[in-house]
């Protein structure tokens, strides 16, 4: 199918650009990557009246790690992220490489996918093990949204119609946490059925810090503050990471659709995230070694 018909902008500012969307508001689309909107332009599943194409907005690409935060320009490409990544952050690169394939992350926007919020989606999980951010501009002032208060439903954010991310920012772990990622999908390069992500600190072998989020189980990507609050303190012993797991995914809102059902997730969900605790607590114990 073709899309809908358009109008195109095509700022140079952000002021252009909000000029726009002031104009426009809900009617308006911005586009970045266009990784997410263009296919949705292309099946109508968005009829926008304009789409805002901020591409050729300067100072939109910055990435800068200074003091343990981590600031990502909007339109930074995942694929940037990850190639930074490397040697700096393997958490990072390793769940920047699960999402699509490479020529998808060459072209995609790491707040683009943040801000399109799709449950299944690996970035806003991150977001939120890593106490991240996402900086947003209005013709009346600038705001910091808080991950935790970011994701409001399937494809839904706190953002306004008015505004326009200009970054996201990311609270680096120390170099002694330990960090485990696991996810399962049909095919690599597929959205992921269920995921989990950890960040973990350990202090003479018991747990002093801890963050658990999951993606593709819930509405939207689920930090898992239970979790947390039952492990913390506790030894890393394995059992006790099962036990948790199970028992804060029993009651999760997770959905049943063609791909698999509410229960199969809530079990998946389960077993990775006693898988990924494990590994951070495993690499937590190898960095104090």
């Amino acid at each position: 199918m073709k899309p809908a018909p358009f109008e195109y902008a095509d700022p140079h500012s952000v002021d252009e650009a909000l000029a726009v969307l002031a104009r426009h508001g809900d009617d308006a689309k911005i586009l970045a990557g266009g990784q997410s909107l263009v296919p949705m332009l292309n099946f109508r599943l968005a009829r926008p009246a304009v789409v805002v194409d901020v591409n050729r907005i300067g100072g939109l690409d910055g990435l800068t790690d200074a003091e343990g935060t981590l600031r990502v320009g909007a339109l930074v490409r995942q694929r940037r992220l990850e190639r930074w990544a490397g040697d700096r952050s393997p958490l990072l690169a390793t769940a920047m490489s699960h999402i699509g394939h490479a020529a998808i992350r060459n072209r995609g926007t790491v707040a683009g996918s943040i801000v399109h919020a799709d449950p299944a989606a690996e970035l806003p999980a991150l977001l939120l093990v890593l106490d991240g951010v996402v900086v947003a501009r209005s013709p009346a002032a600038e705001r910091s949204i808080p991950a935790s208060a970011l994701f409001q439903g399937p494809l839904m954010t706190s953002v306004r119609a008015d505004e326009i991310v200009t970054e996201t920012r990311w609270t680096l772990p120390p170099a002694t946490d330990g960090w485990g990622f696991h996810e399962i999908a049909r095919r690599h390069g597929d959205f992921a059925l269920v995921g989990a992500v950890v960040v973990v600190g350990l202090r003479a072998g018991r747990l002093e810090r801890i963050r658990v989020a999951l993606f593709g189980a819930g509405p939207t990507a689920l930090r898992m503050p239970a979790v947390e609050r039952a492990l913390l303190g506790q030894s890393a012993a394995v059992a006790a990471f099962r036990e948790a797991a199970e028992e804060a995914t029993r009651e999760l809102d997770a959905a049943t659709d063609l791909h698999a059902t509410a229960g199969y997730r809530r079990a998946v969900a389960a077993t990775l995230m006693a898988r990924a605790l494990a590994d951070a607590a495993g690499r937590a114990r190898d960095q104090a070694a």
